[in-house]
């Protein structure tokens, strides 16, 4: 199957929505999406007040004979230790038929050579603790897990609530 990984098109967006969906099924999380396609396509093409009218999210596909089949949606974080950008990967996903000919290997390879060829100093993301599949497939491409790190969160009422309180 001829495989071509590519940026990511305004037509691509319901394709890449849904994939999120099936995600979002597959980390026991289904009612957690609550984006819409409209919300997505904004992120990834309206551009944002802040950044001068730029997008502040990115994605790229993975395709097959025209049929989106996968995507990598990042956006760009900083090392205030390295004093360089780097990718955070928000999700990859692979549609599970598709899985094992190399499809997320290439999204992710696409990803690490934005890195080279910025000049930014790393490419991370999060993955859930009971994912071994995904864990040995980072591992296998030599992701090396952060476990002194803890990942903390704001969101909902305790975000909303931290922000207004006085």
């Amino acid at each position: 199957m001829p495989l071509v990984i590519r940026e990511v098109t305004p037509a691509d967006v319901p394709s890449i929505y849904d994939m999120i969906v099936e995600l979002a099924v597959y980390e026991k999380e289904p009612d957690a999406v609550v984006s819409s396609v409209e919300d997505l396509h904004a992120a990834l093409f309206s551009g944002d007040k802040s950044r001068n009218g730029s997008p502040a999210s990115f994605a790229h596909v993975a395709e097959v004979d025209g049929t989106v089949i996968g995507f990598a949606l990042w956006f760009l974080n900083y090392s205030t230790w390295l004093g360089r950008h780097g990718i955070y990967l928000e999700d990859l996903y692979v549609k599970p038929e598709y899985r094992g000919h190399g499809a997320g290997k290439a999204l992710l390879r696409t990803l690490a050579q934005i890195c080279v060829d910025r000049g930014y100093g790393r490419l991370e993301w999060w993955v859930l603790d009971w994912n071994t599949p995904a864990l040995d497939f980072y591992r296998a491409q030599g992701a090396v897990p952060m476990d002194e790190w803890t990942v903390q969160r704001l969101t909902g009422d305790a975000l909303h609530n931290f922000a207004t309180e006085q």
